[in-house]
């Protein structure tokens, strides 16, 4: 059953090729069935057949047109070209002849709707034809030829000599900018001053290589139409050209409101930065203690509100972008959107961090601090994390998140900012007596000369062990002090002291119990230096 189906459906498609061959023969195909074939003479367009005419196609047409064309000898390329009217079959048309002899002919069917009539259709056809036959002759010169050799080699030179001064201008530019570049290398990686120098040397970089482009490209156009075959490709070159920079003159004068409309918003944005810069630098000339405005906070203030300001400005100017309206631009804006928000939650996560710390006043350059298992001096405290100088001189660099995250003891006291607390510790037996052991602490803090007279320094017995005292001296230094050299000096002076008055420096550790009790008699509680 398949079978016979198949074969029915076989039969049927070869009695319809064939009733569509005999329409063929009688009159023109509908043109819903038609393929179109064009006709290039010298590389020109011609003439398109789209209709099958007289049991031939439109390619079977145009490719006799082709031979008939070719066939035509070099002494009769100059003759003139003759459009007459025929009626064939009952079929109306137009021939195409040279000397007698028929190039190809036009009907109705090979017209488009909106088409001019026949007639003119065949008299422009014939035109063409006729120019193209005049173009194959001056090809076949050799004077066309040399003519067009002599003009791509001056053409040539001029290319040369025009990507030499190129260059040349380059070299200059750039040796006019070294200095300028060079003061922009020693700012900050985010200094405007230094971003703005880089995008001025990467847009002298674009601007030489569109230009060499351009010299290029209207190069190879004035050489295309130096010759006969390719003239059309040079003319079409010159063309996109002319409506390439027709276009760009026309979106650059549109665009001129919108670009006044973006720089208004950019003055007043400036304007109001300015003035939140004033009222911050006023607020801390005048000493003003609101939270937000106090002189470890107001710069961090000043940078939020500005950013704020640009934010603002920013999303008010983005309609008025040329351009910002097109599909590309929107894509454009979706997808840095998109890698935005996947990249940018650790960065976002740090400068929050960095305002915490800014606000919460936990530290400040110039605090002695210790955070998690780093210690050292601030050295700032920057928007995507915080600098330390430890006691090596090594430059410690920690996360905002981090710094948040673990806990922040500051040696400096808040408020205070020519006293700094340190600390150290002794173990001594309970054979010693304590109050001797505070004075000899107190004495060793007298002599180091990086500690202050005032507040007075505090020992304390933090912890009783099991064979020793745990002594805590609390002294105070200045800031701009190194701790950890007044630590080592203050280390010196109380083995000196201990060693004056023959006290034992030692943790003692007992394996027996001793024979008599560890202890010190009444009388021996206040040996010198203790009162």
């Amino acid at each position: 059953m398949k079978s016979l189906a198949s074969r029915f459906a076989a039969l049927l498609a070869l009695v319809l090729v064939f009733s569509a061959f005999g329409v063929c023969a009688q009159q023109p195909q509908p043109k819903e069935a038609t393929v179109e074939a064009p006709l290039y003479v010298a590389n020109r367009p011609v003439f398109v057949f789209r209709a099958p005419m007289f049991g031939l196609t439109a390619k079977q047409r145009a490719a006799r047109a082709v031979e008939r064309i070719d066939a035509v000898p070099s002494a009769r390329l100059q003759e003139p070209v003759l459009v007459t009217e025929i009626s064939q079959d009952g079929v109306h048309g137009y021939i195409i002849t040279q000397q007698g002899a028929t190039m190809f002919a036009v009907f109705p069917a090979d017209l488009e709707p909106g088409d001019p009539p026949l007639q003119k259709v065949a008299a422009e056809a014939g035109a063409r034809l006729q120019a193209a036959l005049l173009v194959r002759w001056e090809a076949g010169g050799g004077r066309r030829l040399a003519v067009g050799i002599a003009w791509t080699v001056l053409a040539s030179v001029i290319l040369s000599a025009v990507l030499m001064a190129l260059r040349r201008g380059a070299r200059e530019v750039e040796a006019w900018t070294r200095g300028m570049r060079a003061r922009a290398a020693a700012r900050s990686m985010f200094d405007w001053r230094r971003m703005l120098v880089q995008l001025l040397m990467h847009l002298v970089q674009w601007v030489r290589l569109a230009l060499v482009l351009v010299a290029l490209y209207l190069w190879l156009a004035f050489v295309l139409t130096r010759f006969p075959y390719t003239q059309p490709w040079g003319a079409t070159l010159g063309e996109s050209l002319r409506e390439l920079v027709a276009r760009v003159l026309l979106a650059v004068l549109n665009s001129l409101p919108d670009v006044a409309m973006i720089a208004v918003i950019v003055v007043l944005a400036r304007i109001g930065v300015k003035v939140l810069h004033a009222l911050f630098e006023g607020a801390r000339a005048s000493g003003a203690a609101l939270p937000a405005l106090q002189p470890d906070t107001i710069g961090a203030t000043k940078r939020l509100s500005s950013g704020m300001v640009w934010i603002f400005a920013l999303v008010m100017a983005y309609p008025f972008i040329p351009g910002s309206d097109s599909d590309a631009f929107k894509g454009l804006s979706v997808l840095f959107g998109v890698l935005v928000t996947l990249s940018s939650s650790g960065v976002v996560s740090q400068i929050m961090a960095g305002f915490v710390l800014v606000y919460s006043r936990a530290l400040r350059p110039g605090d002695q601090v210790r955070i998690g298992d780093e210690e050292g001096q601030v050295l700032s405290l920057g928007v995507f994390s915080t600098k330390l100088r430890n006691r090596l001189e090594q430059e410690v660099t920690l996360p905002n998140a981090v710094v948040v995250a673990a806990k922040v003891v500051n040696y400096t006291q808040t408020g205070k900012p020519a006293e700094m607390s340190i600390s150290t510790t002794v173990t001594i037996g309970y054979d010693t007596p304590w109050r001797q052991v505070q004075a000899m602490l107190v004495m060793a803090a007298g002599r180091t000369a990086g500690l202050l007279p005032t507040p007075v320094p505090v020992v304390r017995q933090v912890r009783l062990q099991d064979w020793y005292i745990e002594y805590e001296l609390n002294v105070f230094m200045r800031p701009e002090a190194l701790k950890y050299d007044v630590l080592h000096e203050l280390h010196s002076h109380i083995v000196d002291v201990f060693n004056e008055y023959g006290v034992q420096l030692m943790s003692p550790n007992y394996v027996l119990q001793p024979a008599d009790a560890v202890l010190v008699p009444k009388d021996g509680w206040r040996p010198p230096p203790a009162v």
